[in-house]
């Protein structure tokens, strides 16, 4: 596994001390149709990072376990349904973990032995939906939870489900205040802004877009919020899909040979100045690791704080509904008896009252 990295000295005049986090972003495919040697992979690569790389945090891409299926029709169109679709994505729900599960108890166990943070893209089901999800795991071996996508892309949408409100989580931890947005959530103004103001100082981007108009993003996303980016993208090429006649992994040219690349890669990291500390790479899989000085988002804040001194909550506001959206809700017998009691029992008191009055 090649690597990228830049340290960042500590400035040993500084009146200030700055604490300083290394971080290991992973350039990586999934193994697809075969979560468990996925896990294998991961954990690899994990103890990589954790060993040889000495990071305290490790980010993989979207999609790294269940896999990110680039170029899969799925046999859709429009009004149109057959069963080689059907079974493909028979095939497809059968890789993804859910959360909680065995899968993710097992990368909880790797996070602790390896003492460090992770954050893995993942393929979730709930039932017979799936769900893009990022999940977060501490270094004691806690599984602290997870990101489900808010909106799922162009044909993402016909086979993932949409997260809400309640999954939009920023962790306090020892390293910093840590966050997600997946992919193109990340040209959503508004999601972001929810993550400012929740604090974000280590923004995680797991993705699936190797374009190299996504540096751009990147680079004004962590000089808006005043945070490091750590973009995660896969690194795949033909041989890495299992083979199928009907997979369309380009607009441009339909390339079919082993070595074709179908994922780009172009993971990066980069400081609350814009600065890229590591990376972008597009060249193999790779871990690309850099060494964070947390004391940057403060001097990078002194001229703009999205959601402090530089906003006008006078003019602009924002509200993120947090409640969690279930399509079916239960209320028991039990419930019931005591709402019709209490509804009962203030029926009487008002019978109660019109009788006395004069």
């Amino acid at each position: 596994m090649s690597t990228l990295k830049t340290s960042t000295p500590v400035n040993i005049n500084s009146h200030a001390s700055s604490s300083i986090v290394r971080a290991s972003v992973v350039q990586a495919s999934t193994i697809y149709n075969d979560t468990p040697k996925t896990l294998e992979k991961a954990e690899r690569l994990i103890v990589e990072a954790a060993n040889k790389e000495k990071a305290e945090l490790v980010v993989f891409p979207e999609g790294f376990i269940g896999g990110y299926p680039r170029g899969f029709r799925f046999g859709l169109a429009v009004g149109v349904h057959n069963n080689e679709g059907r079974d493909e994505f028979r095939k497809y729900h059968a890789s993804a973990i859910h959360v909680p599960g065995p899968e993710v108890t097992k990368l909880a166990e790797i996070a602790r032995r390896n003492n460090v943070y992770l954050v893995m893209g993942a393929i979730e089901k709930d039932g017979y939906t799936l769900y893009c999800t990022a999940l977060f795991f501490s270094p004691d071996g806690q599984f602290l939870g997870k990101h489900r996508k808010v909106m799922p892309t162009s044909m993402e949408r016909c086979i993932w489900g949409y997260g809400d409100g309640s999954t939009i989580p920023v962790y306090d931890t020892r390293i910093g205040k840590l966050g997600a947005a997946i992919c193109w959530e990340n040209k959503m103004p508004l999601f972001r802004t929810a993550l400012y103001a929740k604090g974000i100082e280590i923004y995680c981007a797991p993705t699936a877009d190797g374009s190299k108009v996504w540096q751009s993003s990147m680079t004004h996303i962590a000089h808006e919020g005043g945070c490091f980016v750590l973009s995660a993208c896969q690194f795949c090429q033909r041989k890495d899909f299992p083979d199928h006649p009907d997979y369309l992994f380009t607009d441009v040219e339909d390339y079919k040979e082993d070595d074709a690349i179908v994922m780009l890669g172009g993971s990066v990291i980069i400081s609350p100045m814009g600065e890229v500390l590591a990376g972008p790479n597009y060249e193999s899989e790779c871990l690309i690791t850099a060494d964070l000085d947390l004391g940057d988002i403060a001097r990078a804040k002194l001229y703009f704080d999205v959601v402090g001194h530089y906003s006008k909550p006078e003019v602009f506001s924002l509200t993120v509904n947090e409640h969690p959206k279930k399509p079916v809700t239960f209320v028991s017998k039990s419930v019931k008896a005591d709402d019709d009691s209490e509804s009962q029992a203030n029926n009487l008191d008002l019978k109660v009252l019109k009788l006395s009055s004069p």
